[in-house]
This record gives C-alpha cells, structure tokens and sequence, in this order.
C-alpha cells in the first residue's frame, strides 16, 4: 500500500476554499499512484473554528462539503477531518470526527477521545469525547485512526498523565496493522522534537508503524509547523514533511520507500521560519497586501521590519521614522539604512512640533515625567494608525515579550497594532534572531544591534534604568510565565528582590496585556489566550 499524507494549510471558516485544496490534493495523491491520502484535523473547517462551533448552519455547510470530497473517493482511500453531529441526546453537541471513505462512501467515522483543556486549546467546549476504538479494514490492513491529542497520554513519556485512559492502548487491543493519527497541533519552539519523540516511543512499545500529518499554516495567533511523518515499527523515520510550508509525502509500504523533506536545523532558522509564515498567512487571510510599521532605531523595530519584508515582500512593507527632541541622529539613520539594506519604503514625520502643540493647548508644562514619555509614543501611535487608515496597510506593533511582560510599553501608543511579530519573543531572542540574520552579511546595521536599548523618550534614556539585564529579566520571566515556577523557587537563581518586583510588575500589567495587539505564540506559554491571569485580583505569593 502506498499512502499520501496531505499536509495542508486551510484557513479556518473558508469551507469551500478548504474543500477545493482537499480536492486537489486528492488528485495530486492520485498521480502520485497512493492507494491512501490522509488530510489533518478539521481540514474541512479549519483549525481551530473556535465559535464558529455556536452557529448550527456552519456544522450543516461543513457535512456538506464533507460529501463533496467523498465523491473522489471511488479509486483512492481519504482520511479526512470534519465536525460531525453527536447523535445521542446528552453531552455536547458535536464531535471532532475523522472520516474514512472510499468507493464514493463514508465507510467509517471516528471521534477524537481526548479533548485538550490547556492553554491555548479549550475543546470541551465545543466536542463531545468519542468512546469506540474499531480499526476500519482497507486493501488487507487493519488501519487505526487516532486525532491529535489522543496520541498525547503514554504513562512511559510522562510523568503525570494529562487523561484517565490511554486511546492507544485501547486501539492495540484491536490489533491494528498501523496507527494513522491526524492532527493541528501548533508550533513552539523545539515541539517537533517532542512529537517525534512520543510518536517514535508508541512505534517501539507497540512495534506498530505510525502515519502522522500535522496541519501548515498561520490561523490568527497560532502558527501550524506541519512535518508530517512516517515512523516504521522500530522507530526509523521513513518519511516527513518539510516544516512551515504545504506538502504531500508518500510512503510505499511495500518497497519502504518515501520522502524526507528537510526542516529547519537550528532554532533561529525554525523561530523566523514561523514569524514569516504567521504574519504572511494573518494578512494573506484577512485581506492585507501591506503593512506599516514605525521604525525607531531600535532593533525591535528593525526585526520586526526584515521579517515582513521577508513574509510579504520589500514593496509591501513601509517604515516611518519619528523623530522626537530626544531621538538621536544615529537612530534616524539606522532606520535609514535598514530601510536601504531591505528595500522598503521610509518615510520621515518628525513628532517635536506637534508635541509642544499637545502641550501648549492644554496648557500643562513641559514636567518630562511619564506624562510626557507616554505622550510621545502616542503622537507616533496616531501617525501611524492614521498612514494605515489612508493607505490599507496593517499597522504592527514592534515590541517584545519582555517589555510586555512587565509593562516597558505605552498602552495606545507603541502597543498599538494589527499584528505583534515579537509579542512572544523576549529581548535575548530578539538579540539571538538579529544576529543569525546577519550571520552571512549585515542585513541589520551593527550599530543597531550593539547600541544600548533605549525608547529615547528624555534624555539619555536607557532600558536598563528600569529593568534588570535582559538576561535576568527573560530567565525570570520564562521560569514564572512559562514553567510556573514561585518566586521562591526562582529565587534559587536570582536575588528574590529583584524576582519580587519582576513578578509584581507581571502581575499589575494584565489589564494592558489584555488590550494589546494580537501576538504570535512561539513560545510554550504567550500572553494571551493560553494563559488566563485575572485582571484584578489579591494573591501574593507565600515566601517562607
């Protein structure tokens, strides 16, 4: 048997759209001579449809073109994931189902069994968990359909189990000749290698040979990372998908032959690969050919500048520099520079007069405390916001996750935006990308990279005398945000002050987090969805 997995990029709601790239994969899987394709999780729908879910004529539209596709099924096997309808009188109303069709039939259905209420996921709100574990016969082999999270619960890999039962054992018990498991599971950093990992162990501990497609693609402010695999019965690779883009991989189970696609090697290649894909696909998606971004000088804004121009072209990316009195004439020319070395547009609106302008019709005085700081950046904030309003460009918002984390950025001004590239990206990382992209040529100017951070909002301003070193911060941040750790744990590593105050800071800038721009998740933990801090509320953390 040969068998096609189809690793997609569906945009969610775009039932029709989904459908017809279903379809022409089928009859690339067609040519290709696969006897099975294999679509991921909610392929007709897209994942995830989130509320969509609340509305009854969006399930009915996604059978039907469920029936669409089941009409190419008379000479090729599809495995394909939909919404189907609980049919029992209690529970929720839908299940997130595989079907298996061939000869122009719906053959099989299966309902994932393990519903993820973590982070960014929140499925039992929608699905009911399914309960059968029955292999669908095809061409002579027991073929054992599994989606997503159902793989994710081996006692062997964890140390705690998330679930009660393990739908993998309760498959074996079926004696199934391979385990087939569909999925939209969404990139962090490294995660490919904890898939593959739990993927490899199940091939080993049940000798059985495992089929894996992962869904591509950029969904709101998750990004899909594909690589697909087939994983023989002793753990060997066989097969894969190439990461941040579609593909189509095949395996022939009778010759062992299949197509190893490369992915990215190290980290800074898989994190820029991920950024490009999610802005490309969130403007592609939503109807945005171009973005403006304001560019200070600073190396946020110059990343954040080279990946756009890298996602959706040089021709559609605009910079606008803002100088202030306190801007320096390095910063202004950095952002030139960058501009010429990248090949977008930039444009220069100084913000001094309409400063002392804001000043002088309220007839305040110029004080230069956060009063005056935060004005500035809100000046910059309507310039650009008003470029986008004449134009159409998505306007993005520069800053990273660790002056977000704490708060180092002005609520409708700097973090006002579309899109945040580097919302879930801490400063060291940004220092990290920048480098790697000039690791062949200077693509950043140096001077931007090896300048002090500064917002240069009064005079000799630097970062650094409101925040710890960016490597203390970030270590504290990823240990709190990311790992849950208490500050007397972190403590361990850092003065318990200093973790005092970071985490203090964290905690009383929820309610700008919650009015900031829509970030990309790159990281196991971002700030938004997944991670559901209360705006107000009382604990303090016990410190003995």
């Amino acid at each position: 048997m040969k068998v096609a997995l189809a690793q997609i990029n569906p945009k969610v709601g775009d039932l029709v759209g989904n459908t017809d790239k279903i379809i022409s994969f089928i009859r690339k899987a067609k040519e290709k001579e696969a006897d099975l394709v294999v679509f991921p999780e909610l392929a007709v729908t897209g994942y995830p449809p989130r509320d969509l879910l609340d509305f009854k004529i969006f399930v009915e539209d996604n059978l039907v073109q469920l029936d669409r596709i089941k009409e190419f099924s008379y000479d090729i096997g599809i495995i394909c994931g939909y919404i189907d309808i609980n049919s029992k009188p209690y529970g929720r109303k839908y299940h997130n189902a595989a079907a298996f069709m061939y000869e122009g039939k719906i053959i099989s259905r299966y309902y994932k069994s393990l519903l993820p209420f973590y982070d960014v996921f929140d499925e039992n709100r929608y699905f009911e968990a399914g309960s059968e574990f029955e292999p669908v016969e095809f061409m002579g082999q027991k073929l054992g359909i599994t989606i997503c999270e159902d793989v994710w619960n081996d006692k062997d890999y964890w140390e705690r189990l998330p679930y009660r039962f393990n739908p993998v054992n309760k498959l074996v018990e079926q004696k199934p000749d391979m385990i087939i498991n569909i999925s939209a599971s969404p990139y962090w950093l490294n995660k490919e290698k904890v898939r593959f990992d739990i993927l490899k162990h199940i091939a080993i501990q049940h000798k059985l040979p495992i089929l894996y497609v992962n869904q591509v693609g950029g969904n709101d402010d998750l990004i899909f990372d594909g690589v697909s695999y087939v994983i023989d019965h002793n753990g060997k690779l066989c097969a894969r998908g190439c990461d941040f883009k579609e593909d189509l991989v095949t395996y022939n189970f009778e010759t062992g032959v299949g197509n190893v696609s490369e992915i990215s090697e190290k980290e800074e290649e898989s994190l820029l690969k991920a950024l490009e894909l999610g802005l490309k696909d969130y403007c592609q998606k939503s109807g945005f050919k171009s973005v403006v971004l304001g560019l200070s000088g600073g190396i946020d804004s110059a990343l954040t500048a080279v990946i756009a121009s890298k996602a959706l072209g040089s021709e559609n990316v605009v910079g606008i520099t803002m100088p202030s009195m306190y801007s320096s004439t390095g910063s202004v020319e950095d952002s030139k520079k960058l501009a010429e070395n990248i090949g977008i547009k930039c444009l220069e609106f100084p913000v001094k007069d309409i400063f002392y302008s804001y000043i002088n019709t309220i007839n305040s005085g110029v004080q230069m405390d956060l009063t005056e700081e935060n004005l500035q950046a809100r000046i910059r904030s309507n310039i650009l916001m008003m470029y986008s309003n004449r134009y159409g460009n998505l306007l993005l918002s520069t800053g990273n996750k660790s002056e977000l984390s704490v708060g180092y950025c002005t609520l409708y001004g700097d973090m006002s935006g579309g899109l945040c590239l580097l919302s879930d990206v801490p400063k060291t990382t940004v220092y990290r990308l920048s480098r790697y992209i000039n690791s062949e040529k200077e693509i950043i100017p140096n001077d931007i990279i090896t300048k002090a951070p500064s917002a240069e909002l009064r005079p000799n301003q630097k970062d650094q005398d409101s925040l710890p070193p960016y490597e203390v911060l970030d270590d504290i941040l990823k240990a709190y945000v990311e790992e849950n750790k208490s500050p007397e744990e972190i403590s361990q590593e850092h003065d318990i002050d200093v973790v005092s105050s970071i985490i203090k800071k964290i905690n009383a800038c929820e309610y700008k987090r919650r009015q900031a721009s829509l970030g990309l998740k790159v990281t196991t933990r971002a700030f938004g969805g997944g991670r559901r801090i209360p705006i107000v509320q009382g604990y303090n953390f016990r410190i003995k």
